[in-house]
């Protein structure tokens, strides 16, 4: 081949005005996003409320209206020009994800997994069957004119029942709750959560478009099959063996790419399957946490700190310019939106409190697991545009989904503040909390300090360092 026709086949990089708008809403949405979430956390919010927050004021909501020449400049409607921001955005919530799920105490899911299963179950039941109703009481202005009535009522039934990874995973972090019995059970539950939910809208889908007959049926659940079997089996085997070889390697910068190249690969995995990526990034940082070595943590402290403040604020702040709060000033939708919003809360809080008598929490822990699972965010935000793309939403109803996943996030961290208070931390979170874990099997949630070798050391200084540590929010 010619070098002329070489260049001609090259495609061509972005254009020098697409890649200046690129670096401008970088720019701009992260320094917004800063700017935002330390106000977020002086009013007690987690940071990514003032993510969300940046990316509400720079899009539809306000800029637009306020100065659509330069919203539609900074911002424009351009599918390639948006798709370079949310690919930065989509890499930092995968990692996020995965360093979530490399925190996720095992031993301690596999001790209260039978509970986990079960207030899953509950949480996911009660506010789908809330959903079926509202989606049959809705009026007919808020329902697509040639949707199916029962198809669109199951689709709103899904919407509810949803928890969102990344937010939960995000707001854990940011109230430093991750290494506490009750935050490693909000991410066990959400985790069931997201693998049934994407079961359940694969099916509604299917019904929408094709019409649902044993295949459509079949497929999802034999695609979840094959991510478990290749969770337990071959992903285990190769994550082992893979951080083993970059274990001995002097270069921290090794661990850190290798460790880049297993969540990606995994999400691209869940993905192919038909699930979200954030999933198979999940369980790839599971794999990591139990299997890595244990200096892992150390030698990745650089790249977590990269995605908190960079690339994961690009992506929730990439994330409310999709939001648009102006649909519901009408009467109507505002008064289904409230009455949507109080019963997905419900739901959610019902769940929670099957905890109680059949998972034997104390009142206090099942207040903190349901504030957590009711965090929607952007999970419930993709499956609005799944919604809009198949014909099952129109734009007001669109909006009041979209308002559930703003404002569910935003409930949360008061109560898990107040309930956390009253929640006695025991010997195995603090050393949790210092990246070690109780030997497996042995059962330290009621635990002093004396309990495990070398905790009274750490925890005597534990303050101190919280206050020396940097700020990750």
């Amino acid at each position: 081949m010619s070098p002329a026709r070489l260049a001609a086949d090259t495609v061509a990089p972005p254009a020098p005005h697409t890649l200046l708008v690129f670096l401008l809403q970088i720019g701009v949405l992260l320094g917004l996003a800063l700017v935002l979430s330390r106000l977020a956390r002086k009013l007690g919010l987690p940071a990514v409320a003032g993510e969300l927050a940046a990316g509400v004021l720079l899009g539809p909501s306000v800029l637009a209206p306020a100065l659509p020449a330069l919203s539609a400049w900074l911002f424009p409607r351009d599918t390639a020009q948006m798709h370079l921001l949310d690919a930065v955005g989509q890499l930092g919530v995968l990692l996020l994800v995965g360093f979530t799920g490399m925190h996720l105490d095992m031993a301690l899911a596999r001790r209260r997994g039978r509970a986990a299963a079960g207030i899953s179950a509950a949480g996911l039941l009660l506010p789908l069957a809330m959903g079926l109703w509202l989606g049959h009481a809705l009026p007919a202005q808020l329902r697509p004119a040639d949707a199916d009535p029962v198809v669109f009522a199951l689709f709103i039934g899904v919407a509810m029942c949803v928890s969102s990874i990344p937010v939960i995973a995000r707001t854990l972090v940011d109230m430093r709750l991750l290494h506490r019995n009750v935050g490693q059970m909000i991410m066990v539950v959400a985790a069931i959560d997201d693998i049934v939910g994407w079961l359940l809208l694969s099916v509604v889908t299917a019904l929408a478009t094709t019409g649902v007959g044993a295949g459509e049926i079949a497929t999802p659940l034999i695609h979840m099959a094959l991510v478990i079997l290749a969770f337990l089996t071959l992903g285990r085997q190769l994550v082992r063996r893979v951080l083993s070889a970059v274990g001995s390697s002097d270069s921290p910068g090794a661990s850190t790419a290798v460790t880049v190249v297993l969540l990606v690969l995994a999400a691209a995995g869940a993905q192919a399957l038909g699930f979200e990526a954030v999933l198979g990034a999940f369980l790839c940082g599971i794999l990591i946490g139990t299997h890595g070595p244990k200096e892992l943590t150390q030698r990745l402290e650089p790249l977590r700190t990269t995605v908190l403040h960079f690339l994961s604020p690009l992506f929730f702040a990439g994330a409310g310019l999709r939001i648009d709060l102006t649909a519901l000033a009408a009467p109507t939708t505002a008064l289904w939106g409230l009455i949507a919003l109080a019963l997905a809360v419900t739901g959610k809080y019902l769940g929670a409190a099957t905890g109680l008598f059949a998972g034997g929490l104390t009142r206090w822990e099942a207040l903190a697991l349901a504030a957590g699972i009711n965090a929607r965010g952007v999970i419930q935000v993709v499956i609005a545009v799944i919604g809009l793309r198949v014909g099952l939403l129109n734009t007001a109803m669109y909006s009041i989904i979209v308002l559930i996943a703003i404002i569910t996030p935003l409930m949360a961290p008061p109560v898990l503040r107040l309930a956390a208070r009253r929640i006695e931390e025991s010997a195995e979170e603090r050393l949790r909390e210092h990246g070690l874990h109780a030997p497996e099997g042995q059962d330290t949630t009621r635990a002093s300090t004396e309990d495990a070798p070398g905790a009274a050391e750490l925890i005597h200084d534990r303050g101190s360092k919280a206050e020396r540590a940097p700020d990750t929010s």
